[in-house]
């Protein structure tokens, strides 16, 4: 029997951020993926991650806002989890210094004001920039997901604690993967962490890439089998 791996999209994705990923490693594990519920509360997102989770003793890996939802769930049902990877991740508070301007947009979007991504925007938000289908991925994955999930998932980013004390406790092989230059990342978070002796593999890549998923499959699935590797 394969071993399970859930997979947790992060803010305005959805499967089709698995979609270069998945080849690399359907063979050797069963990857199933859990869209993040319209609901702003953690504890109910969690709730429903339970209910398809249930007794099953389970890997987990999140994507930026996923990777907290991973976080949080792990916190909350630490004898469900046997590993836990966050991708351009950090289990922390979101800073200040974004507060104010999520907030804008979260009031923008309560008013049904909602800008759509398209492809010049979405392009800006990539690493690889001449590659066609992957810009037009991260656009329609946006897009389609709409005003409707871009609320609930944007207020949630305003209620995060931070829970990295908390899960460094846990004796669970963890790891961290990110890219050095990417600005949507809490970078103050994860020099903390890197400062702090803890359990955490950290580790990263030179560039500025967010979407690592998409952008560089093939070498975030080699962290992943090493991840899977250790007990």
């Amino acid at each position: 029997m394969k071993e399970i791996i859930y997979l947790i999209p992060g803010l305005m994705t959805d499967k089709r951020l698995w979609s270069r990923l998945i080849p690399h490693l359907e063979d050797e594990y069963e990857l199933i993926h859990f869209p993040i519920p319209l609901s702003e509360d953690f504890d109910e997102i969690v709730e429903h991650l339970d209910k398809e989770i249930g007794n099953k003793k389970v890997n987990i890996l999140g994507f930026s806002l996923g990777g907290y939802i991973a976080s949080y769930y792990t916190l909350k049902n630490p004898d469900k989890i046997k590993r836990l990877f966050l991708v351009s991740s950090t289990p922390s508070s979101t800073e200040e210094k974004d507060i104010a301007r999520r907030e804008k947009k979260l009031q923008e979007a309560r008013e049904d004001n909602f800008s759509p991504l398209n492809l010049e925007k979405a392009k800006e938000l990539l690493e690889i920039k001449d590659d066609e289908e992957l810009i037009h991925i991260v656009s329609s994955m946006f897009n389609d997901l709409g005003n409707k999930a871009f609320v609930p998932q944007l207020a949630s980013t305003l209620k995060r604690e931070d829970l990295f004390d908390d899960l460094v406790k846990l004796n669970i092989p963890i790891s961290l993967y990110y890219s050095t230059e990417d600005r949507l990342l809490n970078h103050t978070s994860i020099n903390e962490i890197l400062q702090k002796e803890n359990n955490l593999k950290v580790i990263s890549r030179e560039g500025t890439s967010h979407n690592i998923p998409l952008e560089f499959s093939k070498e975030l699935s080699i962290h992943i089998k090493d991840w899977m590797s250790h007990e």
